[in-house]
């Protein structure tokens, strides 16, 4: 997604300075940057070699999420009902306790089976919708509560997961600082692994041909990149002729989540974190993963200030971005899924 800006807004980044110009001007984030005609637009095939993408994500999958997964937005549970959600085939109910801390535990009622979705939440505990039994931490032998954990951006809770050590707390990355940005999370389906959400993300070469309308003059500086940490130069395209440089560095803390930082440019500090939670397998053995993304903006600049105010303004345009992004993105994911459940390998 292209943003319009007014034209006359243009025309002034656009205009020589010339002697009535004042002499200090704040630094503007946009550079003149025309787009690539595609005709014009230089493939990276060769770029993306198929054994480097191979050893990023080799080293991505060898490192333990300690059976963590993201299971929403921060805002998705308030304290007087319950939400449910699934995590590798396992009913998962969240709830909020008298403090404001979150509580999850198994989502079936141990008494007759009913979900405990949309539950009303008194005195720390659920109440079953069916017949009002209250469940909580030291109810029920049958019942036992799992590890949770709202890090003021996502929730999180701690299953038993096949070959992953359990850890106190999930491996989060470094963010700014919370009175110094604003977070918007969005949430998609698709049918693939979480290992291919994140194997997408580990093939930055395909930026600027796949996602044209948000990227481009995309590099990766491979003498500054590692096999734990891919650093790419690339533009944010804000219009056909402007866009915003800056200087970004992919890593995985964990097998399940991938952090875009900016370390260099407009919105030094930024981060857009991707995490991918398996839902279930159907019945045919086809997976569906939610991907759970947080963009965490922020700025030194002083209008920030007013940026993170009109944050409500400013969430629904920065969430229509990236579920554009993802549609293209899951398709690759899904894609990527089905050639392996065919038994085709390409590349990895």
């Amino acid at each position: 997604m292209t943003l319009r800006l007014p034209r006359d807004l243009i025309a002034r980044i656009d205009r020589p300075a010339g002697r009535h110009a004042p002499e200090r001007r704040s630094p503007n984030p946009l550079r003149l940057m025309p787009e690539e005609p595609r005709d014009r637009l230089a493939g990276t095939w060769r770029q993306a070699r198929p054994s480097r993408i191979h050893r990023s994500f080799l080293d991505a999958q060898g490192r333990n999420p300690g059976g963590w997964h993201v299971v929403g937005a921060s805002t998705d549970v308030g304290g007087t009902r319950s939400v449910t959600r699934t995590v590798g085939g396992r009913e998962v109910v969240l709830w909020r306790a008298g403090d404001g801390s979150l509580m999850a535990g198994p989502g079936t009622c141990p008494h007759l089976g009913a979900l405990l979705d949309d539950c009303e939440v008194m005195h720390e505990r659920v109440y079953c919708r069916w017949h009002g039994l209250a469940l909580g931490p030291g109810v029920r032998r049958d019942w036992l509560t799992y590890p949770a954990q709202d890090d003021g951006v996502l929730l999180w809770v701690r299953l038993p997961t096949d070959g992953e050590e359990p850890t106190d707390t999930p491996a989060l990355p470094v963010r700014p600082p919370v009175d110094a940005s604003f977070a918007t999370v969005v949430t998609l389906r698709g049918t693939c692994e979480p290992s291919d959400v994140i194997a997408n993300r580990l093939d930055p070469w395909h930026g600027t041909w796949y996602h044209p309308y948000a990227f481009s003059h995309l590099t990766v500086d491979d003498a500054a990149s590692t096999d734990d940490r891919l650093v790419v130069d690339v533009a944010f395209r804000v219009t056909r002729r402007y866009a915003v440089p800056v200087r970004a560095e992919f890593t995985c803390p964990d097998a399940r989540t991938i952090v875009m930082t900016i370390v260099d440019g407009e919105g030094e500090g930024s981060v857009v974190e991707t995490h991918a939670t398996l839902v279930s397998h159907d019945r045919s053995g086809r997976p569906t993963t939610v991907v759970t993304e947080a963009t965490i903006a922020h700025s030194e600049r002083k209008g920030f200030g007013v940026a993170r105010s009109l944050a409500p303004l400013l969430r629904p345009a920065v969430a229509s971005t990236a579920r554009r992004l993802w549609v293209d993105d899951l398709a690759y994911a899904e894609r990527r899924w089905e050639l392996r459940d065919r038994g085709e390998t390409y590349g990895y």
